[in-house]
């Protein structure tokens, strides 16, 4: 039997830090480690910048002490990803990640229009099988919030979509509800 033409170099998050210390990313060149292959980041439109930071203010405005909200910085879940959300919530405050980035999230979202699928799927299996509580993904496709919770065996086992009508109320903050329509651009 012959090998494959072809062969997929798979990068651990320990090589994809040192290839950034080292400066081997051209500093406008945006990546992120996905599953151990290094993914060129989509620009991003307005639409896509303006939802990012809509939900920033409103998770900033909710969050109680003890909280940092964090915009596109990177999360070291595990030994093959390091991916950059768009928005995450980790506790403790910036100075607690000084040396490290945080290597979990109480809650993670995307912003998707053109990364739908990708957010859907791989992203998703991800945040999921890293036991992150909580993933929403900000569909600009449908105008819509698709909420994935309660993750076990490495999958989400509830998913629901709200409309601009509703509210969400991010398990973290107990009770306390964000309309989604603040949320979208």
């Amino acid at each position: 039997m012959t090998a494959p033409a072809i062969q997929i170099y798979r990068w651990s998050r320990e090589e994809y830090e040192r290839m950034i210390s080292a400066g081997v990313f051209h500093p406008e060149v945006r990546v992120e480690l996905i599953d151990g292959e290094m993914l060129e980041m989509t620009p991003q439109g307005s639409r896509h910048v303006t939802a990012v930071r809509l939900i920033e203010d409103a998770l900033r405005a909710a969050c109680a002490q003890g909280y940092d909200v964090r915009v596109q910085m990177p999360l070291a879940i595990d030994l093959d990803s390091e991916p950059e959300p768009d928005v995450a919530v980790v506790g403790g405050n910036p100075r607690d990640y000084r040396d490290a980035h945080p290597s979990t999230a109480v809650l993670v979202v995307e912003v998707a229009d053109s990364s739908l699928s990708f957010d859907r799927e791989r992203k998703k299996n991800m945040y999921g099988r890293n036991g992150i509580p909580e993933y929403w993904i900000l569909n600009l496709v449908n105008g819509c919030l698709e909420v994935y919770r309660n993750p076990s065996e490495g999958f989400y086992q509830s998913m629901v979509v709200l409309h601009s009508h509703e509210t969400v109320s991010p398990l973290f903050l107990h009770g306390k509800d964000i309309g989604i329509s603040e949320l979208l651009p």
